[in-house]
Order: structure tokens, then C-alpha cells, then sequence
């Protein structure tokens, strides 16, 4: 700024003031100082703004836990289109489904002085998440509920999601169906699994534990995992699969082996229509989640500034809907 001022023949106050519309610098000195600023393209540093006046940036930041699935990018277009609309920035950090990592980015965004961060976590204890913990910053969970601490979140529908997709296989008269799921322990594994064997009970059947593959990470792992229960003596006749990972790896395996099998999923994705096989999806948006997050968080910012954080937390749920390609 004294560069500026120095090249403009004016004082660093009225740079400031200029930069700021103040309606103490005449028009003309305004146009000599913004001529002076792009001559020496200076920009303000935020970040030294925020810290010399003791205030947050205007930065939120997001953690997800795989980059590579589609779902975590459009759930932080999602993210970036809310914060955009109110003049903030997201910052975004991959974790990998490791706790760990995910505790040094929440640190680190931490000491950066964003002003909140929306995570999806990597695991169950979500304690080192409090407010309490990390200067007061506040925190917005997405996809995942929080454990062990009290937090705003957003969830999707995925016990009613599962079950309605899962009751199209048993709907179609399908009785050895075999579900295809990440990690058991994560909580949309879990509750879309919890879906599925709901669906199989109303219709009077049990769940076959050879006919269940869990911890499938990638497309690859799910195509593996599809083919071993399609070449079982008795293979299922239908295959559940409790994301698009697992969805696409199916399609693949199906496809090769046996392509008469029927499939449901969870979580749509791009070409789904142009696939030809009997494929229904329970569909949601995965934007939505990133844009609810996204407005609890900075909801949440603007009543800590306004009268501290003295409301309890919100949950949020997405619906899903259901999407049929091929023959139902």
C-alpha cells in the first residue's frame, strides 16, 4: 500500500480509503489511485488483514474423504456455489478416509483462521471436531452424523434410499440378491445396508452372508467382488450395490458374466441411461448436500458474531429419488 501511495503522490490512508469507496477521496484521486494499483498489480493480503485485526478470513473450508468419487466433487460445487453467493472461498483438503489426516487438515485450516469448516468425516469418533477444540471455529458434518460431539450436520436419506431401490429387486420376484458396500462401518454403508436387509425381510427372505461383499473402495474392487458372487454354484439372480463405485464395477462384471442379472444402486451417475440392463438408482443431488452444509455453516458463523453460539445444532436430510433405466 505505501507503494501505491508513494507512485500516486498521495498518503497510505487514502489509498485505504479508495480502495474502500470512501466518500472522502474525490473522484479524480480515486482514478489516480486505482491507475497506481493495476501499474503495480498490488493486492491486498487478506489473510494479514484478518490476522492484524484479529477476525477470521473469509474462507470456509471443506475435508471429504475421496476425491476420486464424483459425489465428493459435485457435493463441494455445491459447497462453492453457496459460499461464492456470500463473498466467501472454499479451501478444499482430501483425506483419503484417514483420520488422522483428516485431524492435521482441520488443524490447519484451523490456523488459518478460516471462518468454518464443512467435513466429511473418516471415522467414528468426530470428538477432535468440537468448536471447544478448535478456537471456537464452528463445524458442519456432511453425508455422516456426528459421534461423540455436537454438531451441525447434513445427511442423505440412505436407510429410505436403500430400501426403496433394494424393494424394486424383491418387487420383480428376485430372491438371492447379493449386496456390493464399502467399509461396514461407515454410516452410509451401514444404513444403506440396513435398508436392503429391511427390504428383503418384508418379503420373507433372509440375508445370505455369501451373497454380501463389503469394503469395496474403488470400481475395480466391486467388479472383483461381482464377478465372485456371479460365478457362485447358485448365483444371485439381482445385485444391490451401495454406491456408484460399486454400481459401475457391478455393470462391468454383469456384463461379462452374466447380463440378465438385475441391478439397483444407490448414488446415479453419468451414461447410466445408455448402460441397456435393467438398472434402478435411488438418486439425490449430491450439490444439495454441499449447498445445505454450506448454509448451516455460514448460519452458524453469522450467529456466532451476532450473539455467540448459543442454538443446538440442526440435521438436514436430502430425499432420494428413484430412477429406473432399461426394463424395470
Amino acid at each position: 500500500m505505501a507503494d501505491v501511495a508513494k507512485h500516486a503522490g498521495v498518503a497510505p490512508m487514502t489509498v485505504s480509503r479508495a480502495l474502500h469507496d470512501d466518500p472522502r477521496v474525490s473522484p479524480s484521486t480515486r482514478v489516480k489511485v486505482l491507475a497506481s494499483v493495476a501499474a503495480l498489480g498490488y493486492r491486498r493480503n487478506e489473510v494479514a488483514r484478518s490476522l492484524r485485526a484479529g477476525q477470521s478470513s473469509d474462507l470456509l473450508g471443506l475435508v471429504v474423504t475421496n476425491l476420486a468419487n464424483p459425489f465428493y466433487a459435485q457435493l463441494a460445487l455445491g459447497v462453492e456455489s453457496f459460499a461464492a453467493e456470500h463473498g466467501m472461498t472454499m479451501v478444499l483438503g482430501n483425506t483419503a478416509e484417514d483420520p488422522g489426516r483428516e485431524k492435521e487438515l482441520v488443524n490447519n485450516l484451523v490456523s488459518r483462521r478460516v471462518s468454518g469448516i464443512i467435513v466429511v468425516p473418516a471415522g467414528s469418533d468426530h470428538s477432535h471436531l468440537r468448536p471447544s477444540g478448535l478456537d471456537g471455529m464452528p463445524v458442519v458434518l456432511a453425508a455422516r452424523p456426528p459421534s461423540r460431539a455436537e454438531l451441525d450436520c447434513v445427511l442423505v436419506d440412505d436407510f429410505g434410499g436403500a430400501l426403496a431401490a433394494a424393494r424394486v429387486l424383491t418387487g420383480a420376484g428376485h430372491r438371492r440378491i447379493g449386496f456390493l458396500g464399502p467399509l461396514p462401518g461407515l454410516w452410509t454403508s451401514a444404513e444403506r445396508f440396513r435398508g436392503f436387509c429391511t427390504a428383503l425381510a418384508e418379503a420373507g427372505l433372509a440375508v445370505d452372508e455369501q451373497n454380501v461383499r463389503f469394503g469395496l473402495r474403488d470400481v475395480p474392487a466391486a467388479e472383483h467382488a461381482a464377478r465372485e458372487l456371479l460365478h457362485l454354484a447358485d448365483p444371485p439372480t439381482a445385485l444391490f450395490a451401495a454406491n456408484n463405485r460399486s454400481t459401475i464395477g457391478a455393470v462391468r462384471a454383469i456384463t461379462g458374466a452374466r447380463p440378465r442379472t438385475a441391478l439397483a444402486g444407490f448414488d446415479d451417475f453419468e451414461l447410466a441411461d445408455m448402460l441397456g440392463l435393467p438398472l434402478t438408482v435411488a438418486a439425490y443431488d449430491p450439490a444439495e448436500i454441499g449447498m445445505q452444509a454450506a448454509r448451516l455453516l455460514i448460519d452458524r458463523i453469522d450467529r456466532i458474531e451476532r450473539a455467540g453460539n448459543d442454538t443446538p445444532p440442526q440435521r438436514v436430510v436430502v430425499p432420494t429419488t428413484l430412477t429406473h433405466y432399461g426394463q424395470a
